[in-house]
């Protein structure tokens, strides 16, 4: 009997270790208009998001030992530095090696693909972390925070490109700017 309670009791903290050490996800969506490769040749550049995250102050990229790295500085001076761990056509992966975020093991993808309606785009932008110093919930809102601000500049820079190309083919730019229903997609 004794045998068994301690088995019990065994397999309990390993369940509850496991259950404390699953990570965070967290994930955003935005509908646009566009095609896939025109929204990701103004929005998939490594440092691009310096120019639709309203955070992002700047951003260098480098080249360190066959991998690359960028170093985001943020609006109030913060420094963030990720590495670049996978890309395509329209997505990429990278992984946050050092900055002030309440985070660790953090990695995340961020992708544009086709909608299922015509001319139209989904921007999603998803990552597994684990909370460092703060809360699960804190962490969560951080990142969250963070993401929907992001999918929602790359939406604004996926609209001008659409307007841009309707303009430049004689039709009303209107179009990009209508769909009101996916401003607060999750």
């Amino acid at each position: 009997m004794r045998v068994f309670k301690l088995t019990l009791v065994a397999l309990a903290a390993t369940f509850a270790w496991t259950a404390a050490a699953e990570a965070i996800e967290v994930k955003k969506r935005r509908e646009a208009p566009g095609k896939p490769a025109e929204v990701w040749a103004v929005v998939g550049d490594f440092c691009a998001i310096k120019d639709w995250h309203p955070a992002v102050a700047e951003c260098e990229q480098m080249e360190e030992g066959g991998d690359t790295f960028r170093i985001l500085t943020l609006g109030d001076g913060g420094k963030i530095k990720e590495k670049l761990t996978d890309s395509d056509d329209t997505s990429y992966s990278y992984e946050i090696i050092e900055g002030p975020l309440p985070v660790k093991n953090y990695t995340a993808t961020l992708e544009v693909g086709e909608d299922d309606e015509p001319d139209r785009v989904e921007i999603e932008w998803e990552a597994e972390f684990d909370a460092d110093g703060v809360e699960d919930a804190e962490a969560t809102k951080i990142i969250s925070g963070i993401f929907n601000d992001g999918v929602t500049g790359i939406k604004k820079k996926a609209i001008a490109a659409y307007d841009k190309r309707e303009a430049a083919a004689g039709n009303p730019v209107s179009k990009g700017r209508d769909r009101s229903e996916d401003e607060n997609l999750d």
